[in-house]
C-alpha cells in the first residue's frame, strides 16, 4: 500500500494528533514562556535543538557540520518583533554572521533562512513592503559572499505576502528559495506553480497551529499531502529540498529521485539540528546532499516550542532531562 493510500487511523490515534496544537496553545501562555525561558534546567535541553545564542555559536556549528560533510542553513531566531528597529537589528545580525562565515571560509554550499516576520512583515500595512526591502538587502549580502537565502514560511495568513516577496526577490536573486507546508490545503497548487526551472523549494509538513478551514487536521492527511507535493516537486524542473525526519517520506523521496533520474546535484534532504543525526550521515554517505537547519539566537522559545509540538518524543526528552536532575 502506498503512502497515498494510507488507511484512516483509529479514533485513539486521531485524538493524539491534536496534541501538537494543544501544546502550542499552552506554550503561548506568558507564564509558561517565562517559566521555561528563565529556568536554568531548560538550557541544556534547548542546546540539543539550538546550538547557541550568538554568531560564535553559529560559526562553530557550521564548522562542525561542514567538517562532517553536511551543508547548513542558518536561522537567526527572533520572529516576534514589534518595532522596525528590531527588523534593522535582524538584518545587521545576519550580515554579521555572513561575514563571519566568509572570514572562516565556510560559505561554499551554505545558506541562510529568513522569516519575513523578523524583517517587519507583520508591522502594519507597510510591513510587507518593509520586509521585502530588508530581504532584498539580505539577499544581496548573502550573494556577495556566495551564500544562498531561503524565505521561511510562517502561518497561513502570511503565505500570499511571502510568495509575493519571493517573486520580487527572484527578479534579481533567482536562487532565492521558499518553503511550502503540506498541511495547508493550498500547497499542492503552490507546488505546481513553483516547480519550474531553477526554483528552490523546501517542502515541510508544517509546525503551526492552523484552523481546520485551511489545513489538514489529521497526521495521516498531512502525510498523504506531503507525498503528493513531493511527487510534484521531484517530477518538476526545480530544485526540491526535502525537509523531513519521517523515514517513510525519506524512503519515498529516494525512490522518486531514482525514478526521475535526479542526480546528487538535483535535490537535497534537510533535517533540523540535533534530530536524527545518524540518518543525516546515512543519507550523506549514500551520496545525497544533506543540509542541516541550524537556528541560533536569544529568542529561541517559539522555535523550541514548535519542535516539542511536532513530535511527542521531543517533549518526553525535555521532561526526562528536567526531572532527572
Amino acid at each position: 500500500m502506498s503512502l497515498l493510500q494510507t488507511p484512516q487511523k483509529p479514533a485513539k490515534t486521531r485524538r493524539r494528533l491534536a496534541f501538537g496544537p494543544v501544546l502550542l496553545g499552552v506554550a503561548g501562555n506568558p507564564v509558561v514562556r517565562a517559566t521555561v525561558t528563565k529556568s536554568s534546567l531548560s538550557r541544556p535541553v534547548v542546546r540539543r535543538f539550538v546550538p547557541g545564542t550568538d554568531a560564535d555559536a553559529a560559526v562553530r556549528a557550521a564548522a562542525d557540520l561542514n567538517g562532517a560533510g553536511l551543508r547548513l542553513t542558518l536561522d537567526r531566531l527572533g520572529e516576534d518583533i514589534t518595532d522596525p528597529r528590531e527588523a534593522t537589528a535582524t538584518v545587521a545580525g545576519y550580515r554579521e554572521v555572513l561575514q563571519r562565515l566568509a572570514d572562516a571560509g565556510l560559505t561554499e554550499g551554505n545558506e541562510i533562512s529568513v522569516k519575513l516576520s523578523a524583517l517587519g512583515q507583520s508591522l502594519g500595512t507597510d510591513g510587507p513592503a518593509l520586509a521585502t526591502h530588508n530581504a532584498a538587502e539580505l539577499a544581496a549580502a548573502a550573494a556577495g559572499v556566495g551564500v544562498d537565502m531561503t524565505l521561511d514560511m510562517e502561518d497561513h495568513t502570511t503565505v500570499d505576502a511571502t510568495l509575493e516577496t519571493l517573486r520580487a526577490l527572484r527578479a534579481d536573486f533567482p536562487r532565492t528559495g521558499a518553503v511550502l507546508q503540506s498541511m495547508l490545503f493550498r500547497t499542492e497548487a503552490d507546488a505546481r506553480d513553483l516547480s519550474g526551472p531553477g526554483s528552490r523549494i523546501r517542502l515541510v509538513k508544517g509546525a503551526y497551529a492552523e484552523p481546520a478551514s485551511v489545513a489538514h487536521a489529521a497526521k495521516a492527511d498531512v502525510d498523504r499531502a506531503y507525498a503528493r507535493c513531493l511527487e510534484i516537486l521531484v517530477g518538476g524542473q526545480g530544485y526540491p529540498m526535502i525537509a523531513t525526519h519521517d523515514q517513510r517520506m525519506i524512503d519515498l523521496a529516494e525512490e522518486l529521485l531514482r525514478r526521475h533520474a535526479r542526480s546528487a546535484e538535483d535535490a537535497e534532504f534537510q533535517m533540523l539540528y540535533g534530530i536524527r543525526t545518524t540518518e543525516q550521515q546515512r543519507l550523506a554517505q549514500a551520496g545525497h546532499r544533506v543540509r542541516v537547519y541550524v537556528p541560533y539566537g536569544t529568542d529561541w522559545y517559539g522555535y523550541f516550542s514548535r519542535r516539542l509540538a511536532e513530535r511527542p518524543a521531543n517533549l518526553l526528552f525535555f521532561a526526562r532531562s528536567l526531572f532527572s536532575r
